[in-house]
């Protein structure tokens, strides 16, 4: 959920202007990059407070304080406020944001290769550590918040969060939660063409569930078993639907630019930027703006392309278009499966050859199976099937295909190791091992005792 507010002033004046700025992002190949953003949860880490192991809050000696120490680091950070608090940075490292109950997000710059994406995370866990050590605070990458209760999260200090606060429970059951209680890791990645954009779309969203599945980590409610195995997932089922999940435009063969613009006009607003103050607009339709028909307390002022930048951070859907696709199903987790979900992303959608067997695998089944497997692996996890084929079957082709199309980027590191590397959790998962889920919930019925609170630091970064 980026926070970062664009004021570009231009008007809009049609649906194709829209379009044509998501074209904006086509690349030739040679300039495609991977961008890498990952959330985490902050915990207090001294056993002589009473809330140890629970979220600190912005201030005192919190969250605030971690930013502060990071920009200590590194003054090339360029620090972001929001009503003088500072609630991030932007620089040549990518930017640091703040989601709603202070829950940490690196977007990674755009990299070449997955060995820069893999010393990048591996940079910034460092500049964490440093920052919090001193604080007693620790930070752990987790899908679902394994035992605080809802009302027990903090927020922080953002407008923007005020009013999606006020607007998420008229469309959903759990659109708060979804604000402080996950953590997601996503992968961003490019395209050549509206078709290129087109193919990758529809191949990346059927693909969503069986990632979810893979990268489940996320067992865990108010310190108990769920009894799913992505809470995460689970949440998203009941956020906000008009602006979430996975649209069956999107899977249309003749999707385009527009037809992503067209559902996206339907999406409910949350706030525009006006003379340096954001404004609820929450529930405005954006669609009747662009006719002319102007959001009440705002009749004399005209539609912007920042208006339009910032609402495409509001919708929500399991692949996100913007000038790049975002990859969004899979709960946050450790550096090894995070770096792994890049690869994976990386190997099928960046090599054409692979990217067409991948495509011809995905159509052996209707759309539809897809869709309604994003709702039977938020319980059955990889034990569901698709098809006659059970999910880690399904894996190990999949897998075998992202190993081909790394192989074909032939990216070396200075060991002589190409990207395949990344892939080994994956394979090892395929192969019968423990999804992450699996692995916590093991700890907690056996060496845990019930104690679900000793995942936090099992699982620090």
């Amino acid at each position: 959920m980026s926070s970062l507010i664009d004021h570009d002033q231009t008007l809009v004046t049609s649906v194709k202007q829209l379009a044509d700025y998501l074209a904006g992002g086509c690349k030739p190949v040679q300039n495609w990059r991977i961008g890498t953003e990952h959330e985490k949860f902050g915990f207090i880490n001294s056993q002589n407070d009473r809330d140890y192991l629970f979220p600190p809050a912005y201030k005192p000696d919190g969250i605030e304080d971690v930013l502060k120490n990071i920009q200590d680091q590194h003054e090339s950070w360029q620090p972001l406020y929001d009503m003088n608090n500072l609630i991030g940075f932007n620089g040549d490292r990518g930017a640091i944001s703040l989601e709603p109950a202070g829950q940490f997000e690196l977007s990674g710059a755009p990299v070449e290769t997955l060995h820069e994406t893999r010393r990048e995370m591996d940079l910034h866990f460092q500049d964490m550590h440093r920052a919090a050590d001193s604080l007693a605070l620790g930070f752990s990458p987790l899908g679902f918040h394994p035992f605080a209760r809802r009302d027990q999260m903090p927020w922080m200090p953002k407008k923007r969060y005020e009013i999606m606060k006020a607007y998420m429970p008229k469309v959903g059951k759990l659109g708060l939660d979804m604000m402080t209680r996950t953590c997601t890791v996503q992968v961003n990645l490019d395209f050549s063409s509206e078709k290129d954009m087109a193919r990758k779309m529809r191949v990346s969203l059927a693909l969503q569930p069986i990632f979810t599945a893979l990268f489940a980590n996320s067992p865990f409610y108010e310190g108990k078993p769920s009894g799913l195995q992505s809470m995460r997932a689970y949440i998203w089922t009941d956020t906000d639907n008009q602006r979430a999940g996975m649209p069956d435009v999107f899977f249309d063969d003749h999707f385009g630019f527009e037809h992503y613009i067209e559902w996206l006009l339907d999406v409910p607003m949350y706030f525009v930027i006006r003379h340096g103050k954001m404004i609820d607009v929450s529930g405005a339709s954006f669609r009747a703006w662009i006719q002319g028909r102007t959001p009440a307390g705002l009749e004399h002022e005209k539609l912007t392309m920042g208006d339009f930048k910032n609402h495409i951070t509001v919708a929500f859907p399991d692949v996100r278009l913007k000038q790049y696709l975002e990859m969004r199903g899979a709960d946050a987790g450790s550096r090894e499966m995070m770096i792994a979900m890049s690869a994976f992303w990386t190997g099928l959608l960046y090599d054409s050859s692979t990217l067409l067997a991948v495509e011809k695998l995905v159509r052996e089944q209707e759309w539809s199976v897809y869709k309604a497997l994003r709702n039977k692996v938020i319980g059955q996890g990889l034990s569901a099937s698709i098809g006659r084929e059970n999910l880690r079957e399904f894996m190990r082709r999949l897998l075998q295909l992202a190993q081909q199309g790394l192989k074909n980027r032939n990216f070396k590191d200075e060991n002589g190791d190409d990207e395949t590397k990344y892939l080994i959790p994956l394979f090892e998962i395929a192969e019968g091992g423990p999804t992450q889920s699996e692995y916590w919930l093991h700890r907690y019925e056996t060496v845990w005792r019930g104690d679900v609170r000793r995942i936090m630091k099992e699982s620090m970064i």
